[in-house]
């Protein structure tokens, strides 16, 4: 297999998406949503990012806890710990311009059945989709289509850019470079989260502090959601990600993980996404449970912020997304305890369930606004998010392939199951998997530019920027990431 060149950040697709129509954007920027009625619609314009509200929840015989909150609940608690409220600290908007762009598909039905059609008028360019969509739109009346401002900044912005993060992007992995995020975002996210963290659920021991610093959780976060208008809505994102990689390292990975029993584990810990609605005899035993370890304190807690900003439609979309994902935990740990290799198709149906999808697909929630259930339900919405899913998670495959080769046992991945089911080499498969995340960027965009052609609604394309900001940035923190991430020497 030939080995890749210099990493191209232009789309190689082929002729057939050689034609878009212009006439898409310009009509989508006919609608201001942040001033009038999405067109057809009759629904209210995009709002602006939500104040979010906070309760007290007294805590029987321990206290109260500030969590957000619209009424008071009585729920049990270990501690007595009075939280601050998160206050928005200003940080200097730049607007990077530059996510890539997000996957779409035809509204009319499932597009694996459809191919891009030679010479359709309705093909559009992707390249130049892409690039549009991650400026932005402009011209009279557009303004409301970008994404909702921020804070104003404390102090002015810094006269130069800081310097670029370390790390190197993998050789022939298809992307698109960003800017480095606002660095005034990133600390303060970063101080915020790690107090959630150690003193609102104890989500880690002091031993495991290099690790969650390791992380680097505020830089992944303010890379991946540009449009968020304020420092609450970076941590609505923030906290889900932190619980989530909670869950992951102490049900399943490094953390005294393990495949046995990892159901029940997982069910009981969905719960505090998801509440059991039982009798009046059994349910404090229930809620005392969401205490009693730190993936269930985790989960309950970033789910009531979220809860918060959200709509009813927002968190049942989420709630779902994440019972996709613990379908995938499970699936790959049932290969775990019967020492199985899939065969390289039932790898990738894994990893359509366990991977990035719950995080882009909050992204109008941390934007601030709201993509109705009705167009993120659209077959052509569901192909674009689950390529965007796919495409991402085969990146961190990749990115993570030597640190997945150290750990005890073996490890599943792309590569390795390549490797293992076609008899390639180490470095055949590895190639190879590259080539398969590339081919899914590909169908990525040009899924995303076809749906922005069919259904030009200002909510969708506002929905797919915010999708293609999240998978670029998602790239830029698995390249920058050295605490965690090394390539491997096959270049």
């Amino acid at each position: 297999m030939p080995e890749p060149g210099l990493s191209p950040l232009q789309s190689s697709l082929p002729g057939a998406a050689a034609r878009f129509g212009a006439h898409v954007l310009a009509d989508a920027g006919a609608h201001a949503p942040a001033e009038v009625e999405a067109a057809g619609s009759g629904r209210p314009a995009l709002p602006s990012g939500p104040s979010l509200p906070f309760a007290r929840v007294t805590a029987p015989d321990a206290g109260a806890v500030a969590v957000p909150g619209a009424v008071d609940v009585a729920v049990p608690g270990p501690v007595d710990v009075a939280v601050p409220v998160d206050v928005a600290v200003p940080g200097p908007w730049a607007d990077a311009g530059g996510p890539a762009p997000a996957p779409a598909a035809g509204p009319g039905g499932d597009l694996l059945a459809q191919p891009v059609r030679e010479g359709a008028a309705t093909v559009p360019d992707v390249k130049a989709f892409v690039e549009r969509l991650r400026r932005g739109p402009s011209g009279l009346g557009t303004a409301g289509l970008h994404f909702a401002p921020r804070e104003q900044p404390l102090a002015p912005e810094r006269p130069s850019a800081p310097p670029a993060a370390g790390g190197r992007p993998i050789p022939g992995l298809y992307h698109h470079p960003i800017p480095e995020p606002d660095p005034a975002r990133v600390e303060e996210v970063s101080r915020r989260i790690k107090r959630w963290a150690v003193d609102e659920v104890q989500a880690y021991p002091p031993e495991w502090e290099d690790q969650f610093d390791g992380f680097s959780v505020g830089r992944y976060m303010v890379a991946c959601h540009p449009d968020a208008p304020t420092l609450d809505h970076l941590m609505i994102a923030t906290r889900l990600m932190v619980a989530e990689n909670v869950v992951d390292d102490c049900y399943c990975e490094d953390h005294g993980g393990t495949p046995v029993g990892l159901g029940g584990r997982l069910l009981l810990a969905h719960t505090a996404l998801d509440p059991v609605h039982t009798t009046e005899e059994y349910h404090p035993a229930w809620a005392e449970s969401l205490l009693s370890d730190a993936p269930r304190r985790s989960y309950r807690s970033a789910m009531a912020y979220f809860v918060q900003a959200a709509t009813a439609s927002q968190a049942d979309r989420f709630r779902h997304d994440m019972a996709r994902l613990h379908m995938g935990y499970l699936a790959e740990a049932a290969w775990a305890e019967t020492k199985y290799v899939p065969e390289v198709s039932e790898y990738l149906a894994m990893r359509q369930f366990n991977n990035f999808r719950p995080c882009p697909t909050i992204t109008d929630t941390v934007g601030g606004y709201e993509l109705p259930a009705d167009l993120h339900a659209l077959p052509a919405m569901q192909r674009v998010i689950a390529l965007a899913g796919n495409a991402t998670t085969i990146s961190n495959d990749l990115y993570s392939y030597t640190k997945e080769l150290e750990s005890p046992g073996l490890h599943l991945n792309l590569p390795v199951v390549i490797a293992e089911r076609e008899g390639l080499s180490d470095k055949e498969a590895y190639l190879k998997a590259v080539g398969i995340h590339n081919d899914l960027m590909h169908e990525f965009e040009a899924a995303a530019a076809e749906l922005a052609a069919s259904c030009p609604d200002p909510r969708v394309l506002r929905f797919l920027r915010g999708v293609a900001a999240w998978v670029d940035g998602n790239h830029y923190w698995h390249q920058t990431n050295t605490y965690r991430y090394s390539l491997p020497d096959f270049w």
